[in-house]
């Protein structure tokens, strides 16, 4: 969806204002999770917090081994999901 809003109203988000608006509904827009871990850890913890579900951090469960087997849970395959 955010391709097709890119492709079709580009000079909208480079001078109509909507690239505020976007990264105001999706803070996380335009940067890399991957890359910034920073960033990944504030929007899990958003999306968490709105979810009203406990927030996984990676770390705690990388040092807690009785953890690591609700983390393999938590990691559905994407063709489970049907994407």
């Amino acid at each position: 969806m955010l391709h097709l809003i890119e492709r079709c109203f580009g000079d909208k988000l480079k001078t109509g204002g909507w690239l505020a608006k976007l990264k105001e509904m999706i803070p996380s827009y335009g940067q890399s999770l991957i890359e910034n871990p920073a960033l990944c850890q504030r929007v899990r913890a958003a999306t968490a917090e709105v979810l009203n579900i406990i927030n996984v951090n990676v770390r705690e469960i990388e040092s807690d081994s009785s953890l690591s087997a609700v983390y393999d849970l938590m990691v559905i395959p994407m063709w489970c999901v049907g994407a």
